[in-house]
């Protein structure tokens, strides 16, 4: 995390405001550099993808965190290095007050009984091999869980709980949609009665028409077992639907923290002004009372990323400052206790329309002023 001094009007403030309650996860300083090589026998690093590159968060016990953000930002490298599926390049990972950060895999055992995840393919997540009875069972196996009722009791009470029959205990991966898939996935992390569910992008491919449905079916989860969630996701309104607290993450970095409440109604990253303007609107007169920017260009490569702010390059409020100095992620004074913000010059806490669109893009530029001079 960078050590450089607030701006006045900032308030210094810890990386990850720690939540009312017990703190069951804790981030700091997390990075994952995955290197670039040449050669092809002796493999020279000749630099790196900074996928993520030191963030800080905290989710507390029965929280939910929403983690979203671009696709490529490192939002689900993020929620891998969290379940140790990926080692870290540095940071801390303290989770049930234990550090996870390098635990060896064959000990990791014991971690992973109260840490589990959902991933976001739910045809590529389940061995086609192997009957969903036996998927929700392995886990058992594997720690040495033996319920009561016995495994297969088990299996199919899980798989009541999530909505499915369980007489499909016998039946295949290939039998489902993929909504029921993603069901059977839900099922299999259940499975060992975990503390804390990393949710990567969990109904993302599934149709629209389902989407809802596994999101309550998660809410009713949280609140009947008191799970704490990571929630990632690029839908902005899922995560509103779902989520407690929201951290908005680009490029590796985390750029603003927030109540759910506070985030969608007065952000102050530029970046999270960019990403609320473009969620579609339900109700068609309140269109024009909401801001509108259009960014130009794509997301600066993670191999070489901008100095300072690494948002500079597509934010209309850029200035010298912002490509000399990394901004810390810092309280900004007005705000709510936990409100966090990397800018050093804050939006207005509003998503109200400005007196002119902000269009960074030229080519789009161009092509709404001939069409306005095309309007009768």
């Amino acid at each position: 995390m960078s050590t450089t001094q607030p701006v006045p009007g900032q308030q210094a403030a810890p990386a990850a405001q720690q939540p009312a309650g017990e703190s069951l996860l804790e981030v700091r300083g997390l990075r994952m550099h995955f290197p670039i090589r040449q050669g092809i026998v002796f493999q020279r690093q000749i630099g790196a993808v900074r996928a993520v590159d030191g963030i800080d968060l905290s989710v507390g016990a029965g929280e939910s965190l929403g983690l979203v953000g671009e696709s490529g930002c490192g939002k689900s490298t993020t929620g891998r290095l969290v379940t140790r599926l990926l080692e870290p390049t540095a940071g801390t990972i303290m989770f049930d007050g234990e550090d996870i950060t390098h635990k060896p895999v064959g000990r990791m055992r014991q971690a992973r009984r109260h840490l589990q995840m959902i991933f976001q393919d739910p045809y590529a997540s389940l061995n086609p091999r192997h009957t969903v009875g036996t998927i929700i069972e392995t886990p058992m196996k594997l720690n040495g869980v033996n319920p009561p009722q016995g495994r297969k009791k088990r299996a199919q009470e899980l798989l009541e709980i999530v909505g499915l029959n369980p007489e499909h205990y016998n039946r295949y991966p290939n039998e489902f949609s993929g909504g029921q898939r993603q069901r059977i996935g839900i099922a299999r992390a259940l499975a060992l009665r975990p503390k804390m569910i990393v949710a990567d992008e969990p109904v993302s491919a599934l149709d629209v028409s389902i989407q809802a449905q596994v999101v309550n079916l998660l809410q009713d989860l949280q609140r009947e077992f008191g799970l704490a969630f990571l929630f990632i996701a690029h839908d902005l309104a899922v995560v509103r639907h779902f989520s407690e607290r929201v951290a908005v993450m680009y490029l590796g970095k985390i750029v603003e923290v927030a109540d759910r409440e506070t985030l969608y109604s007065r952000p102050r990253h530029p970046y999270t002004h960019a990403l609320l303007s473009a969620v579609p609107e339900a109700d068609p007169d309140s269109v024009g009372r909401r801001e509108r920017i259009r960014l130009a260009g794509d997301v600066p490569s993670p191999i070489d990323p901008p100095s300072g702010c690494r948002f500079r390059t597509r934010c209309w409020k850029a200035q010298d400052k912002c490509a000399a100095e990394e901004p810390p992620l810092v309280r900004v004074e007005g705000n709510r206790e936990g409100h966090l913000s990397a800018c050093h010059f804050p939006e207005e806490p509003t998503v109200a329309a400005r007196a002119e669109d902000i269009v960074l893009d030229p080519a789009l530029a161009a092509i709404e002023e001939t069409s306005a001079d095309r309007t009768p």
